[in-house]
């Protein structure tokens, strides 16, 4: 037990004196920073930091105007005619057929009025017809339109024109007119009845004077 004791006090100032050399020894200095990678760090935050600009939105398609009014114009089949603003042609064939509707060589549309007035107009691709008279006899009713004058002959905007007034034996609408005329390959004929005979020949006017066709 004595040399125990005696060994004891031996070691503790050893012990102490070891302690206190290694809290007074100098602290490793720390790593000096790369300048050059903190340079780095700035520039990619201040990159990252910096706002998107905008992109421009690309422009927006404005429909151009068109050179004559559309109101009361018929155009489909390769054609243009005029017609009363209030009302709208309609595919005759379409009505009998779906599967044969009016197409470019041949067709029969028609706009109506209850009860004062119908229009209908066909059409047939004849190719060098000169003499648009065989559609006017087509579109005239043997059972109902009677000639009402002479047959006129006009030259109206380059087109050979035919044009009758006509009464009717329907009651609402017993006057009209019809007309035929060719333009390009195809051969086109109009009729219209009415309650007044003035009247058919003002609608004539606005749809001859309205037509165009693809030539």
């Amino acid at each position: 037990m004595y040399n125990f004791r005696m060994k004891l006090r031996a070691i503790l100032p050893l012990g102490l004196i070891l302690f206190l050399l290694a809290s007074c020894a100098p602290k490793k200095a720390a790593p000096t920073p790369d300048l050059q990678f903190q340079i780095d760090q700035a520039v990619a935050a201040t990159l990252i930091a910096m706002p998107i600009p905008t992109q421009i939105p690309p422009p927006t398609p404005y429909p151009t105007p068109t050179a004559i009014s559309l109101t009361g114009l018929f155009c489909e089949y390769q054609f243009c005619i005029g017609h009363p603003a209030d009302v709208a042609f309609y595919d005759h064939l379409a009505t009998l057929d779906v599967g044969t509707p009016s197409a470019y060589g041949n067709g029969f549309v028609y706009a109506y009025q209850i009860p004062s007035m119908i229009i209908s107009l066909i059409w047939l691709q004849a190719p060098g017809a000169t003499d648009p008279k065989f559609l006017l006899d087509t579109i005239l009713d043997d059972q109902a339109d009677v000639p009402a004058g002479s047959l006129e002959v006009k030259l109206i905007r380059g087109m050979n024109v035919v044009y009758v007034p006509i009464t009717t034996s329907i009651a609402e609408v017993p006057s009209g007119s019809a007309a035929a005329w060719t333009c390009g390959d195809r051969v086109f004929a109009w009729k219209a009845y009415t309650q007044q005979a003035d009247s058919a020949s003002g609608l004539f006017s606005d749809a001859i004077g309205r037509f165009t066709c693809g030539q």
